[in-house]
């Protein structure tokens, strides 16, 4: 059975960025201003505040695990004490290689936590993370945060086959994330509506056989709903149309076997639902903004290849 979570996760092509470990004491707060990049963080101990833009402030404690896959605005602050006034914001201090220190150095500390950046190598990362929640919040589960410390580990370590580990332990610990979050109450995207057992049984059905030519009348039937139902339930819970959903999920499938190199483009059209080449290029160059072989071009260009 296809699984529609581990594909676009394994899609995504998560690498690791960095990871340290942070404590903090006293009254303190920082603020990030990112440019979309994942984050996620573990608290290891204590208990300290997180505000994302457009989210009341969330409290967290020994044993949590937070993800944003997008991040761009967000500060950590403590609880007890009360931290300094908005805009005052306070410098890590490196203690050394990968441990840092914020606030008061004369306090025992009232967090420390493992956090961390990765990188999604994927052209289509932009509209990947769109269909995921844009804040995971986890309690309680172990696993992630022994999760957390083997890619802390293996990213300290110079061993052989690094690169391919920590990819494969970021997959592992996205899926797990994104997995303990799924429910009515997830924001919309792919987790959401995996979370829904009717519109699972559709989500699946497009991954298993995308090659299908698929409608809202039989995506709907494999759902067991009407298909005005089905339409506004899709939709409210994904974020976007079922068709919308389709085609991204062709055209990233596309992206991938044009970079992959050495297929003829009526294969890849094939593999991807289209009857020919010439309908599948005029879908790809509306989709992309430019012709699969220019793709293709471009890719071997920025890899080397």
């Amino acid at each position: 059975m296809s699984d529609p979570l581990a594909e676009v996760v394994a899609l995504l092509q998560p690498a690791a960025s960095f990871t340290k470990l942070v404590s903090a004491a006293g009254a303190w707060r920082v603020r990030r201003v990112e440019v979309g990049r994942p984050f996620y963080g573990a608290v290891l101990e204590g208990r300290c505040c997180l505000t994302v833009g457009g989210y009341d402030p969330i409290e967290l404690e020994q044993g949590d695990f937070v993800l944003i896959p997008a991040a761009q605005d967000f500060s950590t602050f403590s609880r007890e004490p009360s931290p300094p006034a908005d805009g005052v914001d306070m410098m890590p201090v490196e203690l050394r290689p990968g441990e840092f220190h914020i606030g008061a150095q004369d306090c025992l500390p009232n967090v420390r936590m493992l956090i961390g950046y990765c990188t999604f190598g994927s052209a289509d990362a932009a509209l990947l993370v769109s269909l995921l929640p844009q804040l995971v919040h986890v309690r309680g589960e172990a696993r992630l945060g022994a999760l957390v410390q083997l890619v802390n580990d293996e990213a300290r370590g110079r061993r052989p086959g690094r690169d391919v580990i920590l990819a494969h332990l970021l997959e592992v610990l996205l899926i797990e994330a994104l997995r303990s979050t799924s429910g009515p109450d997830a924001s919309p995207g792919l987790v959401r509506g995996l979370g829904d057992d009717r519109l699972a049984i559709a989500l699946r059905r497009m991954h298993e056989r995308p090659t299908h030519p698929w409608t809202i009348a039989n995506l709907a039937k494999e759902a067991a709903l009407s298909r005005s139902v089905f339409f506004e339930r899709f939709r409210r819970a994904i974020g976007v149309a079922p068709m919308e959903y389709l085609l991204a999920w062709r055209m990233a499938m596309a992206k991938r076997l044009l970079q992959q190199g050495n297929r003829k483009l009526a294969e890849i059209a094939a593999q991807v639902g289209y009857g020919s080449a010439a309908t599948f290029s005029i879908a790809f160059s509306r989709h992309v903004g430019m012709s699969p072989t220019a793709y293709e071009r471009q890719s071997n260009v920025l890899t080397g290849a």
